[in-house]
Order: structure tokens, then sequence, then C-alpha cells
């Protein structure tokens, strides 16, 4: 498996080792256990018995009871054991380490291709609220859970696919899973939650996109399927709260050339722009980036960024933006500032827009 690493960059004696942006923690929070209301179909008897057991010394028999339960013929009886499963997940860190070694995994997977929706959902949430301990990954992985997983992406409830995101997020953070999970038809289906899901289901796409993409063949499925066009709507939208993730998602696509096609055809170069021109520092060090990028390489995008007015933003960007941005603005000017007379050739070996 091929993970990109660093572009190196070299322009005018100057050396650029990494054209990735500073610090990206706070755009991607990593996807937490499940916030969906707790306890909608168990009883008040239920409740007690539950919170009074996940805290105390009875714990283990719960949740081999609950375990044994995944496996009964009722499906009340199975969705009400991975509700309480997966909120014993929730709640007790330590709980997740037990329920796995108590046999969960294999069970709740196979609930996870249940065309019961409500089954499905706590299967798959269930299986998220697991993958919070490092240490069960690997099991849920080899126990064959990607499959399930992109399958609730397609066919589960609003919640259902926005914890399968999470989930796959989840497994994509070993290295070895994110060519399977690719592989397996995740990217088109995350592409769609980021385009059309709601706001939760936009972050907690984006975010397994973005972990997702740092593997090339992923980088290309996902501009197959689409991504440029919501990306670029999404840092068009001020008012989204999606401006940073977006973005973030974008600066890792744009180490292929198709990506860098997809992006001007889909108008994102007026956009950088106006991101350098009233975006904050953090917004703007994100788009010179990517524009220093797209233009490295190409006299006809360098055209065109100049065309869109960038060289004054970039200009005040030199002087007022972080370090590393004043530094990628002032190289992005020199690439734009370059005589393009007798570059025809170039132009013409660029692709066509």
């Amino acid at each position: 498996m091929a993970t990109e690493s660093a572009v190196n960059y070299t322009y005018m004696g100057r050396s650029f080792n990494d054209l990735s942006i500073n610090d990206d923690s706070t755009a991607f929070s990593d996807c937490n256990s499940d916030r969906s209301g707790e306890f909608p179909t168990a009883s008040s008897q239920s409740r007690r018995l539950l919170l009074a057991c996940a805290n105390s010394e009875n714990s283990d028999d719960l949740i081999r009871q609950l375990v044994s339960d995944l496996d009964s013929c009722s499906i009340e009886e199975q969705k009400q054991a991975a509700l309480e499963l997966r909120l014993l997940a929730k709640n007790k860190p330590e709980n997740r380490i037990k329920i796995a070694k108590a046999g969960a995994i294999r069970p709740l997977v196979s609930l996870i291709s249940s065309s019961d929706p409500y089954l499905q959902e706590n299967g798959v949430t269930a299986i998220l609220n697991l993958s919070l301990c490092d240490e069960n990954k690997e099991l849920i992985a080899s126990s064959g859970a990607i499959k399930p997983l992109v399958r609730a992406l397609r066919t589960g409830t609003a919640t259902a696919k926005e914890n399968a995101a999470c989930a796959l997020l989840r497994l994509s953070q070993m290295e070895e899973n994110k060519v399977a999970i690719g592989r397996s038809g995740a990217i088109p289906l995350l592409v769609n939650l980021l385009e059309n899901g709601g706001f939760r289901g936009k972050k907690d796409a984006s975010t397994a996109l973005y972990s997702l993409c740092t593997v090339k063949e992923n980088k290309i499925r996902a501009v197959e399927a689409g991504i440029m066009r919501p990306l670029v709507e999404l840092m068009a939208d001020f008012g989204s709260n999606m401006v940073d993730k977006s973005a973030f998602v974008m600066s890792v696509l744009v180490s292929v050339p198709e990506a860098k096609t997809a992006l001007v055809e889909e108008g994102g170069i007026p956009v950088l722009v106006e991101i350098i021109e009233v975006g904050s520092q953090r917004q703007k060090e994100i788009a010179v980036a990517i524009l220093l990028q797209i233009c490295e390489d190409s006299v006809l995008f360098r055209a065109m960024v100049a065309r869109e007015g960038a060289i004054p933003p970039l200009v005040a960007l030199s002087q007022s933006g972080t370090n590393r941005a004043k530094q990628k603005a002032e190289t992005l000017i020199e690439l734009l500032r370059q005589p393009r007379s007798g570059n025809a050739a170039a132009m013409r070996s660029d692709v066509s827009v």
C-alpha cells in the first residue's frame, strides 16, 4: 500500500518539504462515541438495572448475558442487547475491552447486516463505541466489519450512516485498512454523505475521507466520485462551519493531477482566492497551500489564478499571515509574476479546463 508522503518542492532555491498545513487537530476532532438518545426503547426497570450493573462488580455477568442475547431468535431481544452493549461501551471505557473479550464483536458485526433498521443502527453504533478502544480495532476489522459498515453507509438510517462513517474512520487509523475500505466501495458513499448529509454527517464524512485519502488510490476514487463539487460548495459557504474541514480534505487530494483538474473545473480557484481575501488565518494558510500545489507545474492554472485577482490578497498575506502562509504566499507570487511568453508548449501540455 502506498501512503502519500509529504510533497517535496523546490523553487528559486527555496526548498519546501511540506506543503501541508501546520495543524489539523482542531479542524478534525476525532469521532467520539455515539451522540444519539439513550435508552429509546428500554423500560425504566431495564434502565435502572443497566446503570446499576455498569458500575458494579456484576457488570461482567451482565455483559456475558447481553452477548448471549445477541444470538437470540427474538429480534426484540437482539435489539435490546445491542442497545445496552452500545451504551455500556459508550459510558464506561473499561467496558469496551470487557465486551470485546466476552465475544461480542462477531455477533454485533452480523447485526450490521440486519434488514431491521434499528437493529442495524444499534449494531453499527456498538461497533463504533467498541472501536474507540485501540485494542479492539484489529479484531473488529478481522471480524469482517468493513463490508457491513459500508452497507450501512448505503442503506442505514441517518444515525447509522453517520456512525458507520465514524467507525470506518476509526478502522482507517490502521494503515493496512485504508486500501480495504477504499476497495469496499466506501468512498462514493462518504462523498454522498458529505454532499447530502446533515451537519454531523458532513463532518463525519469529511473526517473519514481525510484519513482515507492519504492513500493515492483513494484520492483518485474520491475525485471520480465527484468530491470536488461538494468540497468547493462547502468552502464557498462561510456559514457552513465546514470551510476548514473541506479545505483540509482538498489539501490532501490535490497532490494527484486528477484532483487539480477537477478543482479548477468545479470553480475552485475563485473560492480559494476569496478565502485568501476574507478567511481566517488558518483558512488563508490552507488556501494558499492548495493554490501553490495546483500552480507549481501548470502555466495555465497560474494564468487563471492571476486573472482571478489573486496577487493583491497574496501580497497582503505575505505581510500579515502566519510564517508558513507568508512563505507560501511569497513563492506563489513569484510563480504568478513569471513571464508567460515562450510557454506555449507548456500551456498545450496542461489539461484542458
